[in-house]
């Protein structure tokens, strides 16, 4: 099961274009799923093809939240002629959720809803900045995938432990394995203190890796980098990270 940043603000890949915005395609043994689509179809197609990956073979596209540099590659991609099923949290704008209908199925997200087998998004998680997170089930654990935690990054991979039916058994004080937790942790603005009492919150959560991107912020992801040590990763544009399937 691979998980590559096919569209970020941060550099991993020099051969890849940069933009302000994210987009993660997870491959697994049932199919692809686009989580989130960055800013804009060129720089999110662009990417795909040079990196070999086909638009046709999405079977889903998880949209986090409302803001354009989540959403804004949809609409090229869709342009390609690919109807892939479209999962969005209910509280996405009603013009937004019509467009999208006119063109490709689309379903509502509340509370979790298993997408693929194994592959679940948590529901709406927030009261302000409303989001969704991915959880993926591997052979080495649950995958989380964020597009911005605004709700918290803690919340979640909380509310993503919840939507998967069967966590792994854990040295963590009897959680279940969180293999990795990747994508904008949203910290730009946030002290040390607060981030070391986030990072203890996720090892209480039985997180054992990190790969923070986006809009963490470059200070956030150093204090991420220092305190994992090998089990941080510097993710970007380009990168690709594999799982055994379960």
């Amino acid at each position: 099961m691979e998980f590559t940043v096919v569209y970020d603000n941060n550099v991993y890949d020099a051969a890849l274009r940069t933009a302000w915005g994210f987009a993660c395609w997870v491959d697994t043994p049932e199919g692809a799923v686009l989580f989130d689509t960055g800013g804009d179809g060129p720089t999110l197609l662009g990417n795909l093809a040079r990196m070999g990956l086909d638009p046709q073979a999405i079977d889903a596209v998880v949209l986090s939240h409302a803001h354009g540099d989540h959403t804004g590659g949809l609409a090229g991609l869709l342009d390609t002629g690919v109807r892939p099923i479209v999962y969005v949290p209910a509280v996405f704008p009603a013009s937004f959720k019509e467009n999208v209908r006119a063109r490709a199925d689309l379903v509502e997200v509340t509370g979790p809803v298993e997408i693929l087998p194994g592959v679940y998004t948590t529901g709406q998680v927030g009261s302000g900045i409303v989001e969704q997170a991915l959880a993926v089930e591997t052979g080495d654990g649950l995958i989380v995938v964020t597009g911005c935690a605004h709700p918290g990054v803690v919340e979640m991979v909380r509310r993503a432990r919840e939507a998967s039916p069967s966590p792994r058994p854990s040295p963590y004080q009897g959680e279940g394995v969180v293999a990795l937790v990747m994508g904008g942790f949203h910290l730009r603005d946030t002290g040390q203190a607060q981030i070391e009492a986030i990072m203890a919150d996720l090892r209480s959560l039985g997180v054992q890796r990190v790969a923070p991107c986006h809009c963490t912020g470059d200070p956030a992801r150093q204090i991420f980098a220092e305190a994992f040590g090998t089990e941080y990763f510097p993710a970007g544009a380009g990168w690709t990270v594999t799982f055994r399937a379960k």
